[in-house]
């Protein structure tokens, strides 16, 4: 019986050198378990819903065994041959003795349930172990202990290329680790830095409540009949041309109309009206086949619209913007009231935002205190050059999201009838 860290590091390994190409064994080693399992070539069939089965682990004690594999066991170390000064050596027609061999029986492999979540822990990188990761883990164990037991029995932790992976994995791993800890050093913000981003970008914690108008920029046409299709191929090059200059005509005949429709709504809107019936408005006039979308945006900070529309931000409570146009159509906007999140409010948001900064410029100071240089004459031109910065984790955001606005090319989104 020995330790399952020690078993994992020693014998886990060993297994790779047999079935180098099986990326389960990889997943293990490397310290990012593979949670997912292949998806069946057909879908089960229904089954009625069932309540999930009861959470009993909390009444296993720490040193209480969760898994024993019998029959994998670390080889027993050979027995050292009692020397005695002045002993005359045994004859060469001695019998050698018989080697003995652990019984099966008590050739075995014990993780204890401390053991097991400590490793848990260790592979998911999170302080909680779930009832799927016990799952999936105990079923990766099962596949490599009784095996890796077996290589190491056949001496192929012995072999050079076994040496060399294990000295790559642990290159994995340490890095893996540091980035580990430069996260959590990344975390400890002080109240003072909060503070001081919040007097520094107090225009960013407005928040805005809106009414936007929406005007298509053009009509919708009505769709074009098979039979015209049919005749527009027997035109010739000229009568085509001529038609296409008829259409562009109206088109642009169209798109005035559109415009001025817009100018007239924002006079509108302006002396008061209410925006939702002007939307209803525009889009009749459009020939829409949609219902009107939400006129009504409750909460929106200043990157919550597109940078042209950014003039909105500066009118007071109560005013109607000017007519804002893009090449998505004509935008009217109404400031209902502005207000501002308290540092408290947005303390946990500025936590996000400072702690991302941190990390990126700790992973950057890191990455930069060394120089990389690489023999282009073995590995050709355009190799890896200098270390690459190590891809940022994603933090949470704790604040709500602000509304997205749709992009400037596209109507906002409605509801269809």
């Amino acid at each position: 019986m020995f330790g399952i860290f020690n078993f994992l590091i020693s014998e886990g390994p060993i297994l790779e050198g047999i079935i180098m190409r099986k990326s389960w064994l990889m997943c293990v080693l490397l310290g990012t378990l593979a949670w997912g399992q292949a998806a069946p070539s057909a879908p089960p069939p229904p089954q009625p819903a069932q309540a999930p089965p009861t959470d009993t682990s909390a009444s296993v004690a720490p040193d209480a065994a969760v898994i024993t594999v019998i029959g994998a066991c670390a080889p027993q170390p050979k027995p050292a041959a009692a020397k005695t000064a002045g002993t005359a050596p045994k004859p060469a027609t001695a019998p050698k003795a018989t080697a003995t061999k652990t019984p099966v029986a008590d050739c075995k492999t014990v993780i204890t349930k401390a053991q097991f979540e400590e490793m848990a822990k260790a592979l998911t990188m999170t302080p909680n172990v779930t009832p799927q990761t016990r799952k999936q883990l105990e079923g990766q164990l099962l596949r490599i202990i009784g095996p890796s037991s077996e290589a190491r029995k056949k001496g192929l932790d012995k072999a050079k290329q076994f040496d060399e992976a294990v000295k790559f994995t642990k290159m994995q791993i340490l890095t893996q680790e540091l980035q580990r800890k430069i996260q959590k050093d990344a975390e400890d913000v002080p109240a003072a830095d909060i503070e001081k981003y919040y007097t520094e970008h107090t225009d960013a914690f407005e928040q805005f409540n809106l009414d936007r108008l929406f005007v298509p920029r053009t009509k919708q046409g009505e769709p074009a009949a098979k039979e015209d299709d049919g005749k527009d191929e027997k035109l010739s090059d000229e009568a085509k041309k001529a038609k296409e200059a008829e259409e562009k005509a109206k088109a642009d005949e169209a798109e005035q109309a559109m415009t001025k429709l817009a100018q007239s709504l924002q006079a509108r809107a302006a002396a008061g009206e209410e925006i939702a019936k002007l939307q209803k408005e525009a889009f009749q006039a459009a020939g829409m086949k949609i219902e009107s979308p939400t006129v009504t945006l409750p909460s929106v900070r200043r990157t919550g619209l597109p940078p042209g529309h950014a003039a909105v931000f500066d009118l007071k409570a109560g005013e109607v913007s000017q007519l804002i146009s893009d090449a998505g159509g004509h935008y009217i906007y109404k400031v209902n009231s502005k207000d501002h999140l308290t540092l408290d409010q947005a303390r946990n948001e500025i936590h996000s935002k400072l702690q991302n900064d941190r990390y990126r410029e700790m992973m950057e100071k890191m990455t930069n205190s060394f120089k990389v240089e690489t023999n282009e004459m073995y590995f050709g031109p355009g190799g890896g050059g200098a270390a690459p910065t190590p891809r940022l984790r994603p933090m949470p955001q704790t604040a709500p999201p602000a509304p997205q606005t749709p992009p400037a090319a596209q109507p906002p989104a409605a509801k269809p009838n």
